[in-house]
């Protein structure tokens, strides 16, 4: 299943989170937090959204980081993904 945004939305996939600590102290599943850093997996066309022209900032392949509490969880056949809107995005890792 491909999945293809519409509007401003944009699919990420999330990094994976690191099993040890600096220090060395490796941590248990549940005690991972998941991490707001993200690969771009698909981004929507833009457009006007809610009466203003919106115009997409972000491409296929950017890491970027995005807010802890947005998105849409989406599992399929590839693998989990995280529909978000555009303005959740706060930074685009270089």
């Amino acid at each position: 299943m491909k999945l293809v945004p519409l509007f401003d939305r944009v699919v990420l996939k999330q990094l994976v989170a690191e099993e040890t600590t600096k220090s060395g102290i490796v941590l248990p599943g549940q005690a991972k937090e998941k991490p707001q850093q993200a690969e771009v997996i698909a981004v929507g066309p833009g457009g006007v959204v809610d009466g203003k022209e919106v115009v997409m900032q972000v491409k296929v392949g950017d890491q970027v980081i995005f807010s802890k509490y947005s998105g849409t969880e989406v599992k399929t056949d590839d693998g989990e993904y995280i529909i978000v809107k555009q303005n959740d995005i706060l930074a685009v890792i270089e």
